[in-house]
């Protein structure tokens, strides 16, 4: 197998010195990001980790990971190897399997991280025609928010995320398609004292509202928008990017929740919620598929982004009714 590490060739053997376990002990440390944790894993104690990822570092030349209290993160080159390093233990481990008689190994799972509006919204139905073409295969979905997605993405831990993109500092190695892009919305139950009249930003301060947490874009795209016409919300905010919560409480209160236009899809279309006559122009914002750049996508990931495209593509959601 010829490999490509991007790393210093600082001795000819460089290749023939790096050991299996000097791989194996990289791998589960850069998915778990924990020195400890990873030593768990492989049934050693943290100084043997950490002696074994010294050594690796020493042999390449160049540090790989950037350890400290707070978790073991990957550098840049640390990104570039990890690829390689989990195609040489997965290679490994089928070969092992095939000498041992098993067979053709369990597919691997497909690992799917998606901001909470995205999962809520577009995944139910692309993993549900997903099935019908691969009924054997394993499906695990993580939400968080968009930062954790692109750490879990350039560690390994996910194979694809659906969100947004970031500063290019955390675009390195990762690739961006663009599926939509959406725009805020201020949804309530009907029978709101605000539903089915046009309405001002200004109205909504006179009641609860709904919004996404600190650090996020649609909490900057709203927080924005306030600004711009010189409104400050008042206190009592309920933050969260848990569609159910969001959900539960503006079905049973006054409350106005201000997400994105896709996130209460569902919930438009059969009329437990409505959406406010209230233009949010400047808030729109594309959301897309993220995937490592040099990875080659396997049947299963070939097909969940063909459906991602034409579903994202397909649906309309200028025709959902307004309060």
């Amino acid at each position: 197998m010829d490999l490509e590490f991007d790393l210093p060739r600082t001795e000819p053997d460089l290749a023939a010195r790096i050991r299996l376990r000097h791989l194996r002990c990289f791998v589960v440390v850069a998915r778990e990001q924990h020195v400890g944790r990873a030593a768990d894993l492989l049934h050693l104690s943290q100084p043997a980790v950490t002696k074994t990822l010294n050594e690796l570092e020493t042999l390449a030349g160049v540090k790989l990971l950037d350890r400290g209290r707070h978790g073991a993160h990957l550098t840049a080159a640390g990104q570039r190897f990890l690829r390689h390093a989990r195609e040489v233990t997965a290679s490994l481990d089928a070969a092992a399997a095939a000498l041992a008689g098993v067979g053709e190994p369990t597919p691997d799972p497909l690992r799917i991280g998606a901001l909470p509006t995205v999962a809520g919204s577009l995944l139910p139905e692309v993993l549900t025609r997903l099935r019908a073409r691969h009924p054997e295969l394993d499906v695990r979905v993580r939400t968080d928010p968009n930062t954790v997605l692109l750490s879990a993405l350039a560690t390994g831990t996910v194979d694809v995320v659906l969100g947004r993109m970031a500063e290019p500092a955390r675009m390195v190695g990762l690739s961006f398609e663009l599926l939509y892009a959406e725009t805020l919305v201020c949804v309530v139950r009907p029978g709101h004292p605000l539903a089915g009249r046009p309405v001002t930003l200004a109205d909504l301060l006179d009641h609860p509202l709904v919004v996404a947490t600190r650090g996020t874009v649609p909490r900057h795209a709203a927080d924005a928008l306030f600004e711009r016409h010189g409104l400050r919300p008042p206190g009592g905010r309920l933050e969260t990017l848990d569609l159910s919560v969001a959900r539960g409480v503006v079905r049973r209160s006054d409350a106005v929740w201000i997400t994105t236009e896709r996130a209460p899809r569902d919930d438009l279309a059969d009329g437990t919620l409505c959406r406010l006559d209230l233009p949010a122009a400047g808030t729109v914002e594309p959301v897309g598929v993220l995937r490592r750049s040099a990875d080659t996508p396997s049947a299963a990931l070939d097909n969940l982004l063909t459906l991602l495209r034409d579903i994202a593509v397909g649906e309309t959601w200028q025709d959902f009714p307004h309060g």
